[in-house]
């Protein structure tokens, strides 16, 4: 072999180690969480021991895929700019989504843990919340392999949730156990054991109760479905608000955004009536309650029918009168735009309590 010439063997076995040091400096980076802490006194909500009110945005369906994940939180910034600070994120199930989150033995499934984590870590980056939805019993198939789940299951694949939360030091959250009290009206499981399930692996963090009917005792705060406090001594944050819809059976969620498909149509559209009703019910949750997040088959819409989606973005202003035209079709001002501007002009841009300095050393 020519001495003069240059070996590839070491520029290889260089690049190799430099590789292997990036991925152990990736591996040993401590997380950049923990910076804000949601919690609660009395009917109000707080963050890092600051009063505020929510303003946000259900993304139910953020953890079907690494793109919808990605997207959410590309787009963070944006809706931040329009004053949201919440968004609300499913682990298992949401309409059509099929978010298998949990394995059958109640673990988190890596997958979906992974763009969770992702998505709670650049909320806490931008002073925001996140709410973290356990269980999701709707038109999904993702509780196929569930089906031998007992109550100790469920309150097991809570306690799996929030052990995780607090070993990634996740504070930046609120847990909601049962979406609407699904799992609780087709399992009959009992939402305040699930509620004690979390408070057994850790009480620092706040759980809600969303299913109709008694109010567990146990729950931190409450949320949708569940009933207020007759003496307002918890807070209420309606966490999946929608305008009606009239004309139509069952309102928004109904005829007008399921009739016969099989995922949502009529994505993104509303009426100039629909547009004003949302926004009283969204000024008058925030104002005289702890918060409102506004849900949207624009947000919430899966990849079948056509429809594309997830859509995390602001979309359009959705000003087309014709509602009911091609009602599988994805209309070209069909968005949320139109309820970001509102909620700016309101209420500003989301602007968090400044962070102390940290401690030399402190992470």
């Amino acid at each position: 072999m020519n001495p003069n010439l240059k070996s590839p063997v070491k520029p290889l076995i260089r690049l190799h180690l430099l590789f292997a040091l990036l991925v152990n400096l990736v591996v040993l980076q401590p997380a950049k969480a923990g910076n804000y802490t949601f919690s609660v006194k009395g009917p109000e909500v707080l963050i890092n021991k600051n009063s505020f009110k929510v303003i946000g945005l259900r993304t139910s369906n953020a953890l079907i895929s690494d793109d919808t994940a990605n997207q959410l939180i590309q787009n963070l910034d944006i809706f931040k700019s329009y004053g949201v600070n919440t968004v609300s994120v499913f682990v298992m199930g949401s309409h059509f989504g099929n978010v298998k989150g949990y394995k059958p033995d109640a673990s988190m499934d890596p997958v979906y843990a992974a763009r969770l984590g992702k998505i709670i870590e650049a909320a806490d980056q931008r002073g925001m919340i996140v709410l973290v939805g356990c269980l999701y019993f709707g038109h999904s198939e993702s509780y196929a392999d569930l089906k031998a789940w007992t109550q100790e299951d469920a309150n097991k694949a809570v306690a799996n949730t929030v052990a995780w939360l607090g070993k990634n030091n996740y504070r930046n959250v609120f847990v909601d156990v049962d979406n609407e009290g699904m799992a609780h009206a087709s399992r009959k499981w009992e939402v305040s054991k699930m509620i004690d399930a979390a408070h057994a692996v850790d009480p620092t963090f706040m759980v809600a109760n969303n299913c109709p009917g008694p109010i567990p005792d146990n729950a931190d705060l409450l949320v949708h479905y569940s009933f207020k406090d007759k003496d307002n001594h918890r807070p209420w944050i309606q966490s999946e608000g929608v305008p009606d819809a009239p004309g139509y059976k069952a309102g928004y969620w109904g005829e007008y955004s399921l009739g016969k498909a099989k995922n949502y149509i009529r994505i993104g559209r509303y009426t100039a009536e629909m547009k004003k009703d949302s926004l009283e019910l969204t000024f008058k949750a925030i104002e005289k309650n702890a918060g409102y997040m506004l849900a949207s088959t624009w947000l919430q819409c899966v990849a079948t029918e056509g429809a594309g989606g997830p859509h995390m973005t602001p979309g359009g202003l959705a000003e087309n009168p014709n509602v009911d035209e091609s009602v599988l079709e994805v209309q070209k001002d069909a968005g949320i735009l139109w309820w970001l501007q509102a909620v700016k002009e309101k209420y500003g841009p989301w602007n968090p309590p400044v962070l102390s300095p940290r401690a030399p050393g402190k992470i």
